[in-house]
């Protein structure tokens, strides 16, 4: 047993700047990672494909205001600028024409719209702002599976609509796990410590691992809504209910990654085209095509098809993106594609999904958790990033504003 002014649970980007903050400032801090890696769902590894590739985000969100982006752009790392905006649709088989992008681009715009006018009457559920045709069921792919990993119907319209622009958008050959790794490298680490209880009935807090208890001043959680709403950390007295609440208010979505190693065809697609293939029954899919000129495109399932899809396990999915590409583009797709993956973040205990939305009517619940528990127990992370959450650049951005937070510090 230990005493030190803070205790920071988990090592990703937020648990990271949480640290590297409270540290500047003098405070004696001790980080405990349940991985045996920092970074969380900040991943960067080259065993699959011989190059780097991020199994977690990759995209540089909001540039302009995202610090990583000044750092990459500061080390020299390769960057393309990527626009997000889709490039090639199919319905099916059948390639959408101009007029057909045009309705999904209206259908965009019309969805933009309603979550801008105060008060919906959709009762907050997001799908209720979608008309019934094939343009709207588009723009919901992109704009749901796709962008907040879950389904339209399990969407807080509100929490939707709070959500920023994330233009400028930036790819790093790099990887942005790499990144993430390089910024924290600094910090010292307990790796492969889950934290299994934290005990806060006395002055402080008692913070208990596999490896004994360390009593601290205050303790600084990280880990994601999905681990607290499983009772993966437990918390001695139980929390206010409230809080308990808004973890099961803030559940995570998934989005999947099947990359595929595609050789000698390009299907008509440049580096960095956006592709989508709306099918029925939500099996959608989206592909970044040719990332940086590589023989790759990484495919995207998200929302409930996701989780059905890791459920499969590997190779079902592989063989599902290879029958996608194979169904649009014809039958010799199968032999260019070599060799394919896929990330599998809905089984990885330490984080149980990729990032949190809130629950219709329930977007309230990310205030909720932003608030301390008895000046003691302080939540970060994506779902406290505020109009950016769900991206890496906002959970270090809530790291930094809970440190100041823990200090006393005024924004």
């Amino acid at each position: 047993m230990s005493d030190i002014d803070v205790v920071v649970i988990g090592a990703g980007a937020a648990g990271l700047a949480a640290a590297k903050g409270l540290a500047a400032a003098g405070r004696s801090v001790t980080v405990f990672e349940a991985m045996n890696r920092i970074g969380g769902r900040a991943w960067t590894e080259t065993e699959t494909f011989g190059f780097p590739f991020d199994r977690g985000c990759a995209w540089l969100h909001a540039a302009d205001r995202n610090p990583f982006y000044a750092e990459a752009s500061a080390a020299g790392l390769r960057l393309f600028h990527h626009d997000m905006s889709l490039d090639h649709l199919y319905y099916g088989r059948s390639k959408a024409q101009a007029e057909a992008m045009a309705a999904m681009a209206r259908a965009d715009a019309a969805l933009a719209a309603a979550l801008a006018r105060p008060g919906p009457s959709s009762g907050d559920v997001l799908s209720e702002l979608l008309p019934d045709n094939l343009a709207a069921d588009a723009a919901a792919t992109f704009g749901g599976p796709m962008d907040f990993a879950m389904d339209p119907d399990e969407i807080s319209a509100a929490d939707f609509a709070s959500a920023a622009d994330l233009d400028p958008n930036y790819f790093t050959y790099d990887g942005f796990g790499s990144i993430v790794a390089r910024w924290g490298a600094d910090v010292a680490v307990e790796l492969a410590t889950p934290v299994r209880e934290i005990r806060w009935g006395g002055p402080g807090v008692d913070v208990v691992t596999d490896r004994g208890v360390v009593r601290a001043g205050k303790v600084v959680v990280t880990v994601s809504t999905g681990v607290l709403a499983h009772a993966g950390l437990r918390f001695s007295p139980d929390l206010p209910e409230g809080y308990d609440e808004a973890f099961d208010d803030l559940p995570m979505g998934l989005l999947t990654k099947i990359p595929l190693v595609v050789e000698g065809e390009r299907f008509g697609k440049q580096p960095f085209d956006d592709l989508l293939i709306e099918r029925r029954s939500r099996h959608d899919i989206y592909f970044l095509c040719f990332p940086f000129d590589l023989d790759l495109m990484v495919g995207f399932v998200g929302g409930d098809f996701a989780w059905e899809i890791e459920c499969a396990g590997e190779e079902a999915a592989i063989d599902f993106a290879t029958e996608r590409l194979a169904r649009t583009f014809g039958a010799d797709a199968r032999k260019a594609v070599k060799k394919g993956a896929m990330t599998n973040w809905g089984g990885e205990r330490w984080t149980r999904g990729a990032y949190a939305a809130a629950r219709p009517g329930r977007a309230a619940a990310r205030k909720t958790l932003s608030v301390p528990v008895a000046d003691r127990i302080y939540f970060a992370g994506e779902a406290l990033a505020g109009p950016l959450m769900q991206t890496c650049g906002g959970a270090r951005l809530s790291g930094e504003k809970v440190a100041r937070d823990v200090l006393g510090i005024a924004a």
